[in-house]
């Protein structure tokens, strides 16, 4: 926790960015670099893997939950299946990792689905048996696909009634009612066109009793994005990689969230690492401790980001979003071995080692 404020980190990754898991070629290679890219120039001095060599890497799932639990005041995170078959061999998130994740850390994860909607009567079996095992409290999706080596420009859209829908009418079916989708970051050299939102409304509309979760909003679009959470009550964002800008890029930041803050307030926005993409530490703490909008940006949000406005993005949007029993949850984790390693206080970054856990 952060002075006593329940921290949920709404996205992480356990990626496999290794060359030998790299499927499409250029594609792949594009992707694990502009991660590498934005984890370099956007983490602080002391919380930087200081080569790629060292990131470009299998990250295991419990570095995942050390950097998350240990290293930084985060509660509870939320892990995503990443269905980019086309793109690495295990996805760049496998399912195995996930379900590893919901076996061994239930009272510290949630877990996401993650299909690929291109698969047609595939992805509606593929997201049954992810549902049964893993019990997942969202579905993760990504607007974009390729063949082989190559981009493929004719994808789908949230708003599709043919590809989508019938995705959507199955999650509701099995209950899951939060559906995350990658937008406003384009995933490598590729087209812009598939990461706009302008495709939200019409799912939101369309399935009034599901969520929809901008994932990385506020990177690109934000009057669009923000119209988005305006209009329709079932629209949420997510900070993913967003928040991690606050580090170097602050005013970036302070742009982005007042933009959001204009549209909507600050009952729908929600904080995400992206962690292992960034340490969660350096955001959440500056976020938390030191972050206030500039004179003007107060003017454009129609507001001061008060630690009331910071609770409610760091912890409490989110479990309101999800059904999360927070106090329940404070219970079940207090004595837990990374409450107990926290306690100890001599933290140093990215200093995961099997042994502290012996």
């Amino acid at each position: 926790m952060i002075d006593g404020n329940f921290v949920i980190d709404a996205v992480t990754h356990a990626y496999n960015l290794h060359p030998t898991n790299y499927r499409a070629g250029k594609y792949a290679e594009s992707l694990a670099g502009l991660i590498w890219g934005l984890h370099s120039s956007l983490s602080g001095d002391t919380h930087r893997v200081p080569t790629s060599e060292g990131f470009l890497k299998n990250w295991s799932v419990k570095e995942l939950a050390h950097l998350l639990f240990v290293e930084s005041g985060v509660d509870l995170a939320v892990h995503h299946v990443l269905p980019l078959q086309t793109l690495y061999h295990d996805g760049l998130c496998s399912y195995e990792k996930t379900l590893e994740i919901h076996r061994n850390y239930p009272h510290r994860f949630l877990v996401y689905a993650g299909v690929d909607p291109l698969r047609g009567t595939a992805a509606l079996d593929d997201l049954e048996q992810q549902y049964e095992t893993l019990k997942p409290s969202g579905l993760k999706l990504y607007p974009a696909a390729w063949l082989g080596d190559k981009f493929r420009h004719t994808g789908w859209r949230m708003d599709d009634p043919t590809i989508a829908f019938p995705l959507f009418e199955r999650a509701q079916k099995l209950g899951i009612k939060n559906i995350a989708v990658h937008k406003g970051l384009p995933m490598g050299a590729v087209p812009l066109e598939p990461y706009k939102v302008d495709d939200i409304g019409g799912a939101a509309d369309a399935f009034p009793d599901l969520n929809f979760e901008i994932v990385h909003g506020g990177m690109a679009f934000l009057d669009e994005t923000g119209m988005q959470l305006s209009l329709f009550p079932n629209v949420y964002v997510n900070l993913e990689v967003t928040g991690a800008l606050i580090v170097k890029r602050e005013r970036w930041f302070a742009e982005s969230l007042a933009a959001l803050l204009k549209w909507a307030g600050p009952e729908k926005i929600m904080w995400g690492s992206g962690t292992v993409f960034s340490h969660p530490h350096p955001a959440l703490h500056k976020f938390w401790h030191e972050f206030q909008l500039p004179d003007d940006l107060v003017q454009v949000a129609g507001m001061q980001v008060t630690p009331d406005v910071k609770r409610m993005i760091l912890g409490g949007n989110y479990a309101r979003y999800a059904g999360v029993d927070v106090e329940s949850v404070k219970k079940k984790i207090a004595n837990d071995p990374f409450a107990k390693l926290r306690a100890r206080g001599d933290i140093q970054p990215y200093g995961y080692r099997e042994s502290l856990y012996e």
